[in-house]
């Protein structure tokens, strides 16, 4: 019997961040090199490109190779996995930068605009569960690589093999140190650390054993601030617990808030890109509270201005508060690099995903938890008030929205199915609420009469259905998130 090759039983495809497995089944460093191979071809045809489309050939002077800088988190082997991409993209002719320890995405992300690269690499698989690892591709303005850019990379998978040598002889720390001290000063500069600093209140910080470590109180310190950082250090597992600050993870977290008296919990994820919260009263923040917080701060205390993006799972809230502000308002797919795409073109204020994704005017167009739990502190200092109330007065003023996710585990090309059969034949009414409209930009999102809504979508890295609902009760959105798994439970089992 002849035997399949890896890449047929284990195929390598790029979802909305990058492509993502299974340590040692389809993650494995034979695939590594695959797919590092064809970035480097993928780097290199573009160089050529760049080159033949100059006018004057005759004066076209390569100096310099290509520089990509590459970045790693806490998972098993990560360290192992990005040294192997680095022998394969030397082994390309390209000019490479290492971090010598984890780092956090959002920095690797800052080194490449800071260095002038053209591209970076993290191996991270962000907030899955701890048996995933993945490859990551940034592009030369420091955001998530584009559709364009990964299909280009998936369409050179296995054109060349992987060409490697050795770089244990390399070493661009001081490069990279710089990088990390600028990125300091860009959020010294952005947060008013000073007024943080000088707050007596109690925050607690849980990077759930991920890249984030002790970054978010290294800005803190010294200071009048009271901070304690749980799960700072490393655990290839995270602890047990899928390194992702939604609700169901962050139950540590929650008890520490509620036993010390704190006013906000911060978390970030496996990489430290994205962000959680957790108020006064030991209670997740949704990031439908979330982000209106921050955009309610950025325009009436800051006093800045510019285009709202909000991705297909964000709340209406967003939408509501943008007419109020007489701003314009965007709507993308789900997947942090349509926000990226539109900050490149537009003068965005802000950008947020339903996962914890923000981007925000006045740094690079990337997520970065460091920076969001910073500026969501500075919020509630700035406002003197507990972040529950803080909620209370946004939904006063723009109406009471109340959001959550399910999860369901489910075979991708199932949940696809389902997404798309139910677009074509919607259900009359759910819980006897009548569905007014569908729209399809990024899965199924069933809608309401009161602008609640109801969305089915298939994951882009997991083998999950993920079932969003807003509603304009927390009875009602719960009604909606049962009725809705039922529904998806009882047509995929025919």
């Amino acid at each position: 019997m002849k035997t399949l090759p890896l890449n047929y039983q284990n195929p390598i495809r790029f979802g909305t961040d990058g492509w993502r497995a299974i340590i040692s089944d389809g993650f494995t460093f034979a695939n590594i090199e695959t797919v590092a191979q064809a970035y480097a071809d993928y780097i290199n045809n573009q160089q050529i490109k760049e080159s033949e489309d100059k006018s004057d050939q005759s004066l076209t002077i390569v100096t310099d190779l290509p520089l990509i800088v590459i970045g790693y988190d806490r998972r098993f082997l990560s360290e192992r996995f990005a040294q192997r991409v680095a022998e394969v993209l030397a082994g390309n002719n390209l000019n490479i930068a290492v971090f010598g320890g984890d780092i956090p995405t959002p920095i690797v992300s800052w080194s490449v605009v800071d260095n002038k690269a053209v591209g970076g690499i993290v191996i991270t698989a962000s907030h899955n569960p701890a048996e995933f690892n993945g490859f990551k591709i940034k592009d030369s303005w420091g955001a998530s690589a584009s559709s364009e850019t990964t299909m280009a990379v998936e369409s050179l998978i296995d054109c060349n093999s992987p060409r490697l040598t050795d770089v244990l002889h390399l070493d661009r720390s001081n490069l990279l140190a710089k990088s990390i001290e600028s990125y300091r000063t860009q959020i010294s500069n952005y947060i008013d650390l000073d007024l943080l600093r000088r707050s007596s209140a109690r925050i607690i910080i849980d990077p759930m054993h991920g890249a984030g470590g002790r970054w978010v109180e290294s800005f803190l310190q010294p200071g009048n601030i009271q901070t304690e950082t749980i799960h700072a250090e490393r655990d290839p597992l995270f602890g047990g617990v899928h390194p992702e600050p939604i609700d169901h993870n962050l139950a540590a977290l929650k008890s520490k808030v509620l036993e010390t008296g704190a006013v906000l919990g911060l978390a970030t994820d496996g990489d430290a890109d994205r962000l959680g919260a957790i108020n006064e009263l030991g209670q997740t923040m949704s990031m439908h509270e979330v982000v209106p917080l921050l955009l309610r701060h950025l325009v009436e205390k800051r006093g800045l201005s510019g285009g709202i993006v909000r991705t297909f799972s964000q709340s209406v809230l967003m939408k509501r508060m943008a007419a109020a502000y007489n701003l314009p308002l965007f709507e993308t797919p789900i997947g942090f690099k349509y926000i990226a795409d539109l900050m490149l073109k537009e003068n965005i204020l802000i950008g947020a995903e339903e996962s914890g994704g923000i981007g925000v005017q006045g740094h690079i167009p990337e997520r970065d938890g460091i920076l969001n739990s910073l500026l969501l502190l500075e919020s509630v200092v700035t406002a003197g008030k507990s972040p529950s109330e803080m909620v209370r007065e946004i939904h006063r003023e723009f109406g009471e929205f109340y959001f959550d996710r399910r999860d369901i585990k489910m075979e991708v090309r199932r949940g696809q199915d389902f997404v798309a059969g139910l677009s074509l034949s919607p259900p009359v009414k759910i819980t006897g609420q009548t569905v007014t409209g569908v729209e399809t930009q990024d899965g199924t999102k069933l809608l309401f009469e009161d602008e609640s809504w109801l969305l089915f979508r298939q994951s882009g890295t997991e083998p999950l259905l993920r079932i969003y609902s807003e509603a304009t009760s927390e009875t009602k959105r719960e009604a909606f998130l049962e009725a809705g798994e039922t529904l998806a439970l009882e047509i995929t089992a025919k």
